[in-house]
């Protein structure tokens, strides 16, 4: 009998790749394009032609086809995964009107009319004003209409990068219920988008009637287009099935099914994740996305800024590690774990509160980054360890947060994302976490994510659980070491767990001096 493959394309910041799985979730071949066609008009703000992506896409797809032994013929259909929250206007051709806004893109609308009243009420007594201000600032949007109102007004259709994507293959204007990030008039709890009635509507600009349609993750949305398949040379006809956002697919990828497993994402944002059939806000009125597995939830809690402090400590301070990694003809990375494992646990005191970006809610919007307890011991490498060892507290304390709100206590740990192939990262946040931390078999665990979402739909597994013990194993398993554990625990609960509280009305007074951040 002829084998089965799925074709995953994730869509993700950096890079494009186009990925063949088989249906053990093994990873055959695999190809890779770099976005580099990012723009940043003003300082904050990174845009990319809509176009640029898809060019990039078809890359990956043709230098797939050019370079694996599997025939086309034997790829039963095609998923798509990409970056959350990134923006598309397109006029009532299709065609993109601006350049699409990232998701790291830092523009502000202008302060926007008042909510009704009822609604004013109702969120200054449970202390959500701000937040709802937040959103409003916060929503591409708003930024458009306010900025650019003639664009705005030839505004047909506005979707995210999913949604874009899923059009120039099948003609249709559907996205998945599962890729709805961002700021629109999107219901979390009940996977649609919002009642007439909902406040959301009167925060933003945007018609219902320039929303795509909605369907479950998993559901087969069309066929692969005449013109898509001349530019990929994916066969026309192909079934194009929702995928979910990049995250989501990362959770099931990582084998994350239950609310005892903890996906860890070790990317640009760092996440903790569970998955659960129940509606869960892990922080109040936050609401949790849809999971990639219909009817259930991710209740996720972001470090916007995540491993990207440690992309900013490479630029800043590891020159010297960049330069020696080139003459020996290794990678960076290699030296930064020497750099770690240079200093011990804890780093002499030497300690970091991640929040690099300002939060919505806990942390609040005067959330700054601080580091205390620096002495004349401390060196670049203490700083290093510091970062990574900020960033598992962060994610503990996140964690605890989600176990407390949900009653289920996490007994299992995996973590995905770049900064997982650092064994150091991997160790530290083992012994800061104190359990074991699992690394999955494969780094693509946002495409293999996806390729379990088609596996499932196109019925080569019955179901989810089944596909996930099929397709997803564990890799490398890091057990905590007691006495680091010990000293982890101390500075956790007697140091890091006091920092934000204590520091806060530091924050607000910088705030309120410099107007930085923006309130």
């Amino acid at each position: 009998m002829s084998k089965t493959y799925i074709l995953a394309i994730d869509n993700g910041t950096q890079s494009v790749r186009a990925l063949l799985f088989d249906s053990h979730g093994n990873l055959v071949d695999k190809s890779q394009v770099a976005i580099d066609t990012y723009q940043s008009p003003q300082p904050g703000w990174v845009e990319n032609d809509p176009e640029a992506f898809w060019q990039a896409m078809c890359q990956a797809c043709q230098h797939l086809w050019a370079n694996t032994s599997v025939p086309k013929s034997a790829v039963a259909g095609m998923v798509i995964t990409t970056q959350r929250a990134t923006t598309i206007a397109l006029d009532k051709d299709g065609k993109p009107l601006r350049p699409a806004i990232i998701w790291l893109d830092q523009r502000r609308a202008e302060a926007t009319p008042k909510l009704k009243w009822w609604w004013e009420v109702a969120f200054r007594a449970i202390g959500m004003r701000d937040a709802i201000r937040f959103f409003q600032r916060e929503a591409e949007a708003n930024w458009i209409a306010q900025q650019q109102p003639d664009i705005w007004a030839k505004t047909d259709k506005f979707l995210l990068l999913s949604g874009y994507l899923n059009y120039r293959f099948t003609g249709r204007f559907v996205d998945s219920v599962a890729s709805q990030v961002g700021f629109l008039p999107f219901d979390y709890k009940k996977g649609c988008w919002a009642a007439k009635s909902d406040w959301k509507w009167q925060v933003l600009p945007i018609r219902p009637s320039m929303l795509p349609e909605l369907v479950s993750a998993g559901t087969i949305i069309g066929n692969v287009s005449a013109q898509a398949a001349l530019d990929t040379g994916i066969p026309e006809g192909m079934p194009v099935i929702a995928g979910a956002a990049d995250k989501a697919c990362e959770v099931i990828g990582a084998g994350c099914l239950t609310p005892k497993i903890a996906c860890l994402s070790y990317g640009t944002t760092a996440t903790v994740n569970t998955t659960t059939p129940r509606y869960l806000e892990a922080t109040p009125f936050i609401p949790p996305y849809q999971a990639a597995v219909p009817n259930h939830y991710n209740t996720e809690i972001q470090i916007t800024r995540g491993f990207w402090m440690v992309t900013w400590f490479k630029e800043q301070f590891g020159l010297h590690e960049k330069q020696i990694a080139e003459q020996r003809g290794i990678a960076p990375e290699t030296l930064f774990d020497e750099l770690v494992n240079a200093v011990p646990p804890g780093a002499h005191g030497l300690m970091l509160q991640p929040f690099w970006n300002p939060g919505i809610k806990i942390p609040g919007p005067e959330a700054k980054g601080a580091i205390i307890g620096f002495g004349d011991v401390h060196t670049r490498a203490h700083l290093y360890r510091a970062i990574l060892e900020g960033l598992a507290y962060a994610l503990r304390e996140a964690k605890e947060r989600i176990e407390k709100r949900g009653g289920t206590r996490i007994t299992r740990v995996r973590i995905s994302g770049g900064g997982s192939q650092s064994d150091a990262a991997m160790q530290i946040t083992a012994n800061i976490f104190n359990l074991p931390c699992e690394r999955p078999h494969l780094y693509e665990t946002s495409g293999l994510g996806a390729a379990v979402l088609a596996a499932v739909s196109l019925k080569m597994h019955p179901d989810f659980a089944t596909a996930v013990a099929r397709m997803t194993r564990i890799g490398q398993v890091f057990q905590p070491e007691p006495v680091h554990a010990q000293t982890y625990e101390q500075l956790y609960r007697r140091v890091y767990c006091r920092m934000y509280k204590r520091l806060q009305p530091l924050y607000l007074a910088i705030q309120e001096i410099t107007g930085y951040p923006d309130r």
